[in-house]
């Protein structure tokens, strides 16, 4: 099954969003950054009140 729409390589071209701009690229990963810190803050907080309420109610229900 031979779909492509490529029959051949001559005069094809590459797009690379934003290769020629360096501060978007940074801006992209300082987000990125970001982004997954705040995922890992958030997840800690939420843990350490969990970790405080199933403290303070005592024993934890049985499975």
């Amino acid at each position: 099954m031979n779909s492509a729409p490529i029959t051949t390589w001559e005069g094809a071209t590459a797009y690379f969003t934003f290769a020629d701009s360096p501060g978007v690229i940074t801006i992209c990963l300082v987000g990125a950054i970001a982004v997954c810190v705040y995922a890992i803050f958030s997840m800690v907080q939420h843990e350490n009140a969990s970790y405080k309420k199933l403290k303070s109610n005592g024993t934890p229900p049985s499975l």
